[in-house]
């Protein structure tokens, strides 16, 4: 039962964490809450790529050779890349959304949980291996989460939702944490040979992420045009996760 209680919580911090923290930059000025999104994008560069080649990579080849391990991150990054097209996996960081997704709050919504649901099942993947990379894997998680809700707040506001609205539909998106962290552990007890697979494939979604949606915001300074202070806080994220 103990770790069903750890995989659950570090599902909440990973999940609703983010969440709560993206709700209280609203709170601040948006001059102030333009120059800290982009700081947050930066470090959640660099805890996911920690987490993906220091955390669950290593962890995996530990159980397989590499041809299965590289097979399984190349399936999650191939996976990944299709349901963005599909637009049931999308990342926001920017106040100023183009009008498209003011139509599409039911999609923004629906891609938020399929998106929670997923990293709930990586966590819970992380925390059968061992507490110290449920760990590491819940903060990656919760750092790209925290700006990627706060586009998400951001899209919600400017479709006419109340703060209050907003928060709500998103802690009803957030709760797919919670119920990919349950999937995961039910999945796990009974076919512990997955997990080796599953924690690949989940390195290769946070490779995507971090590569093909993050690092391109950066490179185009929509955001921080401010390359050392990026890599810096690219560095402080990796170092995060290796001194975790």
């Amino acid at each position: 039962m103990p770790i069903w209680v750890d995989a659950l919580a570090l599902a909440i911090v990973g999940s609703v964490g983010g969440l709560l923290t993206a709700s209280i930059l609203l709170l601040v000025g948006q001059p102030l809450r333009n120059r800290v999104v982009p700081w947050l994008v930066s470090y959640a560069v660099g805890t996911l790529l920690g987490a993906a080649l220091l955390g669950l990579t290593p962890e995996a080849l530990a159980s397989l050779p590499p041809p299965p391990v590289f097979g399984s991150l190349l399936a999650g990054i191939m996976t990944f890349f299709v349901l963005e097209k599909l637009v049931l996996w999308r990342h926001s960081h920017d106040d100023h959304e183009c009008d498209v997704h003011r139509s599409t709050v039911t999609l923004v919504i629906v891609g938020d949980a399929v998106h929670t649901f997923v990293d709930g099942v990586v966590i819970a993947a992380a925390v059968l291996v061992s507490l110290p990379l449920g760990v590491t894997t819940a903060l990656a998680v919760a750092a790209h989460e925290i700006p990627q809700e706060a586009g998400d707040f951001a899209i919600l506001l400017a479709a006419g939702h109340s703060r209050a609205r907003a928060l709500l539909l998103n802690l009803s998106s957030a709760t797919g944490g919670l119920l990919g962290a349950g999937a995961m552990l039910l999945f796990g007890e009974h076919v512990p040979n997955a997990l080796p697979y599953i924690l690949a494939f989940a390195a290769g979604n946070f490779l995507y992420v971090a590569m093909a949606d993050l690092i391109p915001t950066l490179h185009r300074g929509t955001m921080d045009r401010n390359a050392v202070r990026q890599l810096l806080l690219i560095g402080l994220g990796v170092a995060t996760i290796a001194i975790l």
